[in-house]
């Protein structure tokens, strides 16, 4: 994936940006649909981690849905923004959207289990 860059938007908000690079492009010259599913996975975890300010060592994605809206471009950053929606005992609710300067370029949510609980 290469480097990303973690920060906090809000209070309700974490904003995990990743630098597209040529590697990322599939044969249409857009950012490869895998390349994003694999952002929004590891956003999930980011975003659990940053706002509730807990350890996420160890934890899962029991389940994530992602939606396609617009073609990710290769000469800006791609951020994904998640929020907490809820979190009980084992299970983490976070949704969010990849974006770029242009544009969505997909929208997502996804539930993570917690381990070691």
């Amino acid at each position: 994936m290469g480097e990303m860059m973690l920060r906090r938007d809000d209070d309700r908000h974490a904003r995990l940006r990743m630098i597209p690079l040529k590697r990322h492009l599939n044969p249409m010259g857009t950012i490869h649909g895998g390349t994003i599913m694999a952002l929004i996975d590891i956003s999930l975890f980011t975003t659990w981690r940053v706002l509730a300010d807990q350890p996420v060592g160890g934890a899962v994605t029991l389940e994530l849905s992602n939606q396609f809206v617009g073609p990710g471009q290769l000469e800006q950053p791609l951020d994904a923004v998640g929020e907490i929606v809820r979190e009980t005992g084992r299970l983490v609710f976070i949704r969010g959207q990849v974006e770029q300067e242009h544009g969505l370029i997909a929208s997502f949510s996804g539930i993570v289990r917690k381990t070691g609980q």
